[in-house]
């Protein structure tokens, strides 16, 4: 009897599923991100912050999203490491260029937000610092993975890369503890510190962008599928055209 995850493990059965699933994340991507925005711009504002504290409904989830990205980076490298799971690179490239996005938006958006409240765009806090090398580990992801033509031996690289980088995942959640201006978290387990009025717009906010990244993630997974499989056709065109293989029937 198979697992869920083996099943996947197919990419036929994959693109099958994804194909089915895709248009509802979007679609209730979508549906959350217009209802949060709405509430989010009706909220009161805060009694210290005023307007600047609505950057949060963009900023947090983004901030949450930038890491979950690359914990998927990291389990779908192991996944490669260890299982050879067929699909993992696939999962490993495509979560790592959506995380570039999302720590590039939250990095943006806190600049923003700390202009009127520190009175800069930028300190090299603890948090903020965390963050961006987070950021530059993504391109580095990337690059790594663009300038090697082997793409078995480019996926080996940066599935090592991608989970020695993990530890920048503690390092970010922690860092507002050592002696940073970043405030703590608001939302942690047990009781949020954060007043229903301004809880209800950030918890609508987060559920729709994260079906947007569930979206582009399976979005991203397909096109990779796509481009292997046409990559492996052109190859084996080539191959016939050499007469190194037989036509397919």
């Amino acid at each position: 009897m198979q697992t869920f995850t083996q099943r996947l493990a197919n990419p036929t059965r994959f693109m099958e599923l994804s194909a089915r699933l895709l248009p509802w994340m979007a679609f209730l991507a979508c549906v959350l991100i217009a209802v949060g925005l709405v509430m989010a711009f009706t909220a009161p504002l805060d009694y210290q912050q005023g307007h600047a504290a609505k950057i949060m409904y963009v900023h947090v989830p983004a901030a949450w999203l930038s890491m979950l990205a690359y914990a998927m980076v990291a389990a779908s490298s192991f996944g490669l490491l260890v299982f050879r799971h067929p699909l993992a690179d696939v999962s490993a490239k495509s979560a790592a260029l959506i995380g570039v996005v999302f720590t590039f938006v939250c990095l943006v958006t806190g600049s923003l937000w700390g202009k009127p409240m520190w009175g800069a765009f930028w300190s090299w806090d603890p948090r903020l610092t965390a963050e961006l090398v987070l950021f530059f580990l993504y391109l580095g992801l990337i690059a790594l993975r663009s300038s090697v033509e082997d793409e078995a031996l480019a996926a080996n690289l940066t599935a090592v890369l991608g989970i020695v980088g993990i530890v920048i995942l503690p390092v970010i959640h922690y860092s507002v503890y050592w002696n940073s201006i970043h405030q703590p978290p608001s939302l942690s387990f047990g009781w949020p510190k954060i007043h229903p009025s301004l809880l209800w717009p950030l918890v609508t906010m987060t559920a729709g962008m994260q079906a947007l990244f569930v979206a582009l993630y399976l979005k991203a997974m397909r096109n990779e599928i796509l481009r292997r499989r046409v990559k492996a056709l052109r190859l084996t065109e080539v191959q016939v055209a050499a007469g190194l293989a037989e036509p397919a029937e």
